[in-house]
């Protein structure tokens, strides 16, 4: 079972190698590729791994240390795995003043982990955001693209119930998937 698991692994990371070079490829010839191309590689990886950003770099003939650059500069990109849900919390001026830290400090504690962490089933990342352009709506917190307004520190549990429910159905959606090729 784990021998399947590990080479079905291998291959979703072939198939994802084979659709960012189809990425690259596709646009060789625009001028700027290389943040479209960082950005389409952290969407099939949930990130950047170092093998990923040198692909870029070799498939691109950029050096190395311009892409990893690239990615260092931008808070967009991220070189360790995040979670399947980004939360960010606010805190700009607005969202401060109302409660922001506090929603933060639950988000913390419900969590177990500190900012820019992930769990350790990687359900969640945590983060910080300066402004969402919700002010009225203050404190806001985003999952995802998802928009949370006037978050109460007692309502994160209820908050996060939701993506939990859809992360463990899509985890036995996947363990059915692999039982039937099992069987196979």
């Amino acid at each position: 079972m784990v021998r399947q698991k590990n080479e079905r692994a291998e291959e979703v990371d072939e198939v994802k190698l084979c659709e960012l070079d189809r990425f690259i490829e596709d646009r060789r010839d625009v001028k700027g590729v290389l943040i479209p191309a960082l950005q389409r590689a952290q969407e099939l990886y949930g990130y950047l791994p170092d093998s990923v950003i040198r692909h870029i770099s070799k498939r691109l003939d950029i050096p190395f240390s311009e892409v990893a650059g690239v990615v260092t500069f931008y808070s967009f990109f991220s070189t360790v795995p995040r979670g399947r849900h980004v939360i960010r919390v606010c805190l700009g001026t607005a969202c401060y003043v109302r409660g922001g830290q506090e929603v933060l400090a639950a988000l913390r504690r419900e969590l177990g982990i500190e900012v820019g962490q992930t769990t350790e089933d990687r359900l969640f990342s945590l983060e910080i955001g300066r402004c969402f352009g919700a002010c009225g709506l203050a404190p806001v917190v985003m999952v995802d693209d998802d928009v949370h307004q006037r978050v109460k520190p007692a309502r994160i549990r209820e908050l996060l119930a939701s993506y939990r429910e859809e992360a463990h159905a899509a985890q036995e959606r996947e363990a059915d998937l692999i039982t039937e090729g099992a069987a196979e």
